[in-house]
């Protein structure tokens, strides 16, 4: 890292200008990182643990040691209503500016990063709000039926023969896409930054050093979890035998990580490969953990919406 000087400040505003930054985004402006992130890993999701959680995709986030990962997780939402737009990397002008995620009502840009598991790029799939209540498509989610029980499944939104691409940033060398005007309208829109449990969720990944792209080669130990403080899974999703251990390597259960598959951070711009991949089939309800959305990679189709129902509401869980 080094202080950006004024023409690349004025390079990367300009990439901000380009896609607008979120509401009160954390966006490290004043800090040069012209090290893209690693590609995202390909991983398994965990079970949704409680009604009305919702999922938080996993990250490449930076620290002093460079970038570290932040597992996917399932979180409990500021209140009702509200959708996560998940944060982004961009780069432009060599230089790489991360615009931080946010709750909001709609969905707005996150880059065009396919961070898999109904974010495909573009909105989300994964689900919808009826009222207070949270109802989850099955067909692209993981959840647990016997504790939630506001599900369809819609297998329409679902592209069977897309080509993936497992790059973690917008911009030149990765994901070419620009806001719609859909995505422009939500980032007018009023935010809630990311939740405590959110904030201390990263802080914990940052404090793991088997969570560095420079320990793990692009291959997290912790991959995912079923919510902030709950049990870890590995990318292959397994849980880990000790879960208190899993994220803190101090202890003397815990295990190093496993070996690597995917190549670490590289000098910008990044460049990255799509890679083919073969159908994807809606899991039925109570299936295993599905397989990380990188592999399988679900479109969005236009005016789908969860059949008409109304569930009963349900109280609204607190983590």
């Amino acid at each position: 890292m080094r202080i950006v000087s004024a023409a690349q400040g004025l390079a990367l505003g300009l990439l901000f200008i380009a896609a607008p930054p979120v509401s009160q985004a954390q966006i490290g402006i004043g800090i040069s990182i012209r090290i893209g992130p690693p590609p995202l890993p390909v991983y398994v999701q965990p079970q949704c643990p409680i009604e009305g959680y919702l999922w938080s995709p996993g990250y490449w986030a930076y620290g002093p040691e460079g970038y570290y990962w932040v597992p996917g997780v399932w979180i409990a939402p500021p209140r009702p209503g509200l959708l996560w737009t998940p944060g982004y990397w961009g780069f432009a002008g060599g230089l790489y500016g991360w615009h931080a995620g946010y709750w909001g009502p709609h969905i707005g840009f996150y880059g065009g990063v396919n961070y898999g598991f109904g974010y495909t790029g573009v909105g989300f799939i994964g689900g919808a709000w009826a009222g207070n209540v949270f109802r989850y498509n099955t067909a692209v989610v993981n959840v647990n039926t016997t504790v939630v029980r506001n599900v369809y499944v819609d297998r329409t939104v679902i592209n069977n023969t897309t080509v993936v691409n497992r790059s973690s940033f917008n911009g030149p060398g990765g994901v070419t896409a620009r806001p719609t005007p859909e995505q422009q309208a939500a980032l007018r829109e009023p935010h809630v930054q990311p939740t405590p449990n959110q904030v201390s969720h990263e802080q914990t990944a940052a404090q793991d050093r088997r969570q560095l792209a420079s320990v793990n080669n692009g291959r997290p130990a912790t991959a995912a979890m079923e919510k902030p403080g709950g049990r870890q899974f590995g990318t292959g999703g397994a849980p880990h035998p000790n879960a208190a251990a899993a994220m803190h390597p101090s202890s003397p259960a815990a295990h190093p990580g496993r070996a690597a598959e995917f190549p670490n951070a590289v000098s910008a711009p990044h460049n990255a490969a799509p890679h083919n991949v073969g159908q994807q089939n809606a899991a039925p309800h109570n299936a295993p953990p599905r397989e990380a959305a990188h592999q399988e990679h679900p479109q969005p189709a236009p005016h789908n919406k969860p059949p008409a129902e109304h569930p009963h509401p349900q109280p609204h869980e607190k983590p």
